[in-house]
């Protein structure tokens, strides 16, 4: 099988392809960077997908980034990601590929949270106003799937993981995920002697993590079997813990002995995020890796990125 992989050097993509190249020799990957292929092109990426004839394409490049820079430049995450979704997507069905996986994001559900996320809460409400750019984009995409399977006949599917984190996060950048940021700034209070680590909000808001990869692990053992899903099917850790239980596991494995200081006049997003992973159980997905572990190895990871940085993702 050949399989076009976007955003290698992403998060998630990095798993992808780490769990990709360890399928075996009848697997094989393009992974071309953004230097070779700019995602954002729709006739230079339709030309690529013509020429490289891929058998799926598994789409997780994505313009991604915490609260802060989404709400400084809601245009840039919601444009430039418009503009990957359209042309990946497009460029698949003219060059005949016959699956495709997509991954979206559990911010694509409305702010209001009742219960845990069903799928078929999608689009049933105002958007969380802090995500409002990026997951406007991220629910044009998932439809862009749904309608390419209907009108012909293609087995597009999508992903609603919940927030990811994992060992190929980009810790230290604006573009770090809550996990990685956490990291990040407990590990720098501890190197610096900090008496405390500042925390936006209040801490209470609950969020949902899964590792990256376990997900890309049972992502891609389902590449053969997407006729099995509905047009999008959520996929998460089960369980969500509290803003300051994250930073509280964040001072365990990185030693510090400091303080949280709540930042109560920044905003600290939707209460609440969690779905439910029902359909995804049932299918055979199972996470490996509780929250402590994943922290632990995703800090080992930081730490190595410091003395061997690592490229932009795409």
């Amino acid at each position: 099988m050949r399989v076009l992989l976007t955003g290698a050097q992403g998060m998630l993509g990095s798993s992808f392809f780490a769990r990709l190249r360890r399928s075996g020799d009848d697997v094989e990957v393009l992974a071309p960077p953004r230097s070779q292929l700019d995602l954002r092109n729709r006739e230079a990426v339709a030309e690529y997908i013509a020429d490289a004839r891929p058998d799926a394409v598994l789409h997780a490049a994505a313009k991604v980034a915490g609260i802060a820079a989404k709400l400084a430049a809601p245009l840039d995450y919601l444009l430039d990601n418009l503009l990957m979704d359209s042309s990946v997507i497009e460029g698949s069905i003219r060059g005949g590929v016959s699956r495709l996986l997509y991954v979206g994001t559990a911010a694509a559900f409305p702010a209001e949270y009742t219960r845990p996320y069903v799928e078929s809460d999608l689009m049933t409400g105002p958007l969380e106003s802090a995500n409002e750019g990026y997951a406007l984009s991220k629910v044009t995409a998932i439809k862009l799937c749904q309608y390419a399977s209907v009108q012909h006949g293609l087995v597009y599917r999508a992903v609603l993981p919940s927030n990811l984190y994992g060992p190929y996060d980009h810790f230290g950048s604006a573009d770090a995920h809550l996990v990685a940021a956490t990291l990040t700034k407990v590990h720098r209070a501890k190197a610096e002697g900090a008496p405390s680590v500042e925390v936006w909000g209040d801490g209470t808001a609950r969020r949902e993590f899964t590792y990256s990869e376990d997900l890309a692990d049972w992502l891609v053992s389902q590449l053969d079997s997407l006729e099995d899903w509905p047009a999008w099917l959520n996929v998460g850790a089960g369980e969500d813990h509290s803003i300051a239980e994250y930073y509280e596991v964040a001072r365990e494995v990185v030693g510090y002995d400091g303080d949280l200081r709540f930042d109560t006049s920044k905003p600290s997003g939707v209460p609440r995020r969690l779905i439910d992973s029902t359909r995804a159980t049932e299918l055979g997905w199972r996470p490996q890796t509780s929250i402590r572990d994943g922290m632990a190895e995703a800090y080992v990871a930081m730490q190595a990125l410091y003395t061997e940085p690592r490229e932009k993702a795409l």
